[in-house]
């Protein structure tokens, strides 16, 4: 592999030094012949020494994060970042499907130091506090992607089929869904409200790109699934918070990005 190289389905692209490496349904790397994706959605280029990760499109965002989950930005349409850590990240959804790659750089320029684990085995991102139906909800909507073993794509799982997954009612599963967006957006998640602080219309893509990058759910949750689907469902009752972990709140990332992360040294 050269200095930068990308995987996507267990193939690897390298860009050339000089040139831009396009991604999208149609490109250098063309991810899939879906006409809800961009022809040209993502560019990678190096620019002043400095690789750069640039949204090229009109539309769609995307969600980048470093490996260890300790970073995370929103990557709006317009706006680029630089491409820092040893093993990125990038999330997106097209429609129904949602679209994983990652980017692997030689010589990065930040390092992402463990997340620190407490006694009782719980790492703490941030101050946000789940149930456990509100953290069911997470997991039923990211199974597809947590399931999946590397980078590739997956379908998304409507309100409905997440809703049977669990056993639920819509209505239950659409309730705790508005709990956890409303919690995620009042530390500053993009992208989970839309105008006049109703919900996003591509929410359910957003949490799941946003839960699996920070590692709010993993695969060792999936079991949840199968234990909360066997209870009967309640009539009416309130659970107590358990904690789960939490994202860092994500900042948008401008056309002149800034990317803060924490426990992010600069290597010498």
């Amino acid at each position: 592999m050269g200095e930068l190289g990308i995987e996507y389905c267990g193939e690897w692209y390298e860009p050339e030094e000089g040139g831009t490496f396009s991604i999208g349904r149609e490109g250098d790397l063309a991810i899939d012949d879906n006409p809800y994706l961009h022809r040209k959605f993502l560019s990678v280029a190096k620019d002043n020494g400095i690789w750069w990760l640039t949204n090229i499109g009109s539309r769609i965002s995307a969600t980048i994060a470093d490996s260890g989950g300790g970073m995370q930005a929103w990557l709006a349409p317009g706006a680029r970042m630089p491409v820092v850590f040893e093993q990125t990240r990038v999330i997106f959804s097209a429609g129904s499907t949602t679209y994983e790659f990652d980017v692997h750089l030689k010589t990065p320029t930040f390092r992402q130091d463990p997340l620190s684990v407490g006694d009782g085995g719980e790492t703490t991102i941030g101050p946000v506090l789940f149930t456990e139906t509100q953290k069911a909800v997470m997991v039923a909507l990211a199974e597809p992607l947590l399931r999946r073993d590397g980078t590739g794509y997956s379908a998304l799982p409507t309100s409905a089929e997440a809703a049977r997954r669990l056993g639920w009612s819509q209505t239950r599963f659409n309730r705790k869904l508005d709990n956890v967006c409303d919690k995620l957006a009042r530390v500053g998640v993009a992208g989970l409200r839309g105008e006049e602080g109703k919900p996003a219309s591509n929410r359910r893509a957003r949490l799941v790109e946003h839960a699996v990058t920070s590692q709010l759910v993993t695969s060792a949750d999936l079991p949840l699934l199968d234990q909360l689907a066997e209870r009967p469902e309640p009539a009416t009752g309130r659970q107590s918070p358990v904690r789960a972990a939490a994202a860092p709140v994500p900042g948008t990332v401008s056309p002149v990005s800034r990317t803060t992360a924490r426990g992010m040294t600069r290597n010498s």
